[in-house]
């Protein structure tokens, strides 16, 4: 079984069991915030490892066209429940977000919450050839991810902003880089992270 399978494996595990603290089951602050704050297309998105569904529903809400994808299958099971109970459409597909891309149109907005800052210590060219194959010029893209001046210990993977910059970079140029605060279970203030916003070349 490759690493990435292993992988897989251990996240499904992780829903199976309920071993999920960074799923507070509230839509992002910072999703919310920059929507609000930048004219960003209500047209097709695409989110990277959803987990559960709650960030994929709420963009479902706003208006979007959303396609959702997660190597869980119990996630994306309590994901369709969230869509169902709140009279939503997503499309939900269970695949490797390090192997996907192929024979799908590109989106005009990609919203990752903790998929990135995994993905990097992995596979990080086949997460960011996913990125290059579903994007186009113009095309939104905001990462959330760990913050290494996080003083706590624990929390996500730590992404430092300067390696950030020169993985994503040519593909897309810097909108804005900023520190945010992941939402723990509750509302409850999380990690210290990274609001990275970008558009594509």
């Amino acid at each position: 079984m490759s690493i990435s399978a292993n992988i897989d494996r251990d996240w499904e595990n992780r829903y199976v069991d309920g071993d999920t603290p960074w799923d507070s089951g509230l839509r992002s602050a910072e999703l919310a915030s920059v929507l609000d704050e930048f004219d960003i297309p209500r047209r097709r998105a695409l989110e990277l490892g959803c987990g559960s569904g709650t960030n994929a529903v709420y963009l479902a809400q706003q208006g979007f066209d959303v396609t959702a994808v997660d190597c869980s299958e119990t996630a994306l099971s309590m994901a369709r429940r969230k869509a169902a109970a709140i009279g939503v459409t997503v499309n939900w597909i269970t695949a490797d977000v390090q192997n996907f891309g192929a024979g799908h149109e590109p989106f005009d907005f990609v919203f990752d919450r903790g998929c990135y800052h995994c993905c990097r210590r992995v596979d990080l060219n086949g997460y960011l050839e996913t990125h290059r194959q579903l994007t186009q010029p113009g095309t939104w893209t905001l990462i959330l991810a760990g913050n290494p001046n996080d003083g706590t210990e624990g929390g996500p993977p730590k992404a430092p902003p300067a390696d950030m910059l020169s993985e994503f970079d040519p593909l897309y140029r810097l909108i804005r880089l900023r520190e945010m605060h992941f939402q723990d279970p509750g509302g409850v203030r999380g990690p210290l992270g990274w609001s990275c916003l970008m558009q594509r070349r």
